[in-house]
């Protein structure tokens, strides 16, 4: 794995075009036949960048849309530049079926090199976790002390994740369970800012920041409700985990949402805009224990057969498949061999 220190968040000429060429001489040097990139810079920069070395198979997974839910000139120059990238990509991957829509709504690709994959993960490894070892040092309690209401904030430290409007919102489910905790497992760039609503809250004895977490499996068993609040996303993974977890969870209403969470069955959608509805429905959860129950149990019941790891496998080498016979049969067919499902070469980058 190559880390490009120049590739950050925050948009800066000088470090995306030095960023932009370190990646053109890389893929130069290593010639892959594919290229799949993820998240919206990079993958602006990195199919920028793979365009300019050649490289014959350009495939970019959709997970958000830099341009939904932003002011009007971010909406411009971010579709410019999608509507740039996509001119030159064979194929885009979804995690839902509303990231498709929206990106053909807004002209990036044709209907058919658009193709629905969900984000994979161990199901099994989240509906079969117990709770995490001496969780009273989690929580902040006295060994032997029953464990407190837990509410729980699985994601990454990001100003779109609205970790600090839940922190401010959070005194109204106080007000109503008196002994919560609120557990907030990540790490990101928004840290700082996290750590200083904790401090401001009147409640911060009662909001736990423990950073990563190397098994959130355990986390999500230890909560009695799970929350996302995400202003922007695709359809996030987490969300799947909570309900392979067979948790109760409150999550913004986002593109794709209602694809998985069914609004009082297996889970509570709440307007993405308004943080103040999701406190007030963790606050409901906690206050009724049937309800609560009985959304466990919906979740629970939920197919999730689609965002296994094997299927979402599959599904992936089948389009790699289809994009190197196009793109590479009539002039290199001995690079491919489409039978036994291998490529010669697959250059994945991440980044933000």
């Amino acid at each position: 794995m190559v880390t490009l220190e120049r590739l950050l968040n925050p948009i800066s000429p000088s470090r995306d075009i030095s960023a932009f060429r370190q990646l053109t001489r890389l893929m130069r040097d290593w010639r892959p036949d594919i290229v799949h990139t993820h998240q919206s810079k990079a993958g602006i920069v990195g199919r920028l960048a793979a365009r300019e070395a050649n490289i014959p198979g350009i495939i970019h997974g959709v997970h958000i849309l830099p341009f939904v839910h932003v002011g009007s000139a971010q909406r411009l120059m971010y579709l410019a530049a999608e509507r740039l990238a996509a001119n030159f990509t064979r194929a885009f991957i979804d995690v839902s079926q509303a990231m498709r829509d929206i990106c053909i709504a807004n002209h990036l690709g044709s209907p058919d090199q658009h193709h629905v994959v969900h984000s994979g993960f161990d199901l099994a490894r989240f509906a079969n976790a117990q709770w995490p070892q001496e969780p009273h040092l989690l929580l902040g309690t006295a060994i032997g002390e029953p464990k407190p209401p837990v509410v729980l904030v699985l994601a990454a430290l990001e100003p779109r994740k609205r970790h600090v409007e839940f922190i401010e919102a959070f005194g109204q489910v106080v007000d109503r369970i008196p002994n919560v905790r609120l557990l907030l497992a990540g790490e990101g760039p928004a840290r700082s800012a996290v750590e200083s609503a904790i401090q401001r809250s009147p409640f911060a004895d009662r909001v736990r920041m423990i950073g990563h977490h190397r098994e959130p499996e355990r986390l999500i068993s230890l909560a009695d409700v799970c929350v996302l609040t995400s202003m922007r996303e695709g359809l996030p993974r987490v969300m799947m985990q909570y309900l392979a977890g067979g948790r109760a969870s409150v999550v913004s209403h986002l593109p794709g949402v209602e694809e998985v969470v069914k609004h009082g069955v297996n889970g509570i959608v709440t307007p993405a805009e308004d943080v103040g509805a999701a406190a007030a429905a963790v606050a409901d959860l906690l206050e009724n224990e049937h309800y609560r129950a009985r959304l466990a149990d919906g979740a629970k019941l939920t197919d999730l057969s689609s965002w296994g790891l094997e299927s979402m496998c599959e599904k992936v080498e089948l389009i790699y498949q289809s994009v190197l016979e196009s793109a590479l049969s009539p002039a290199r067919p001995n690079d491919v061999r489409i039978g036994d499902g291998l490529a010669k070469q697959t250059l994945g980058l991440h980044g933000f």
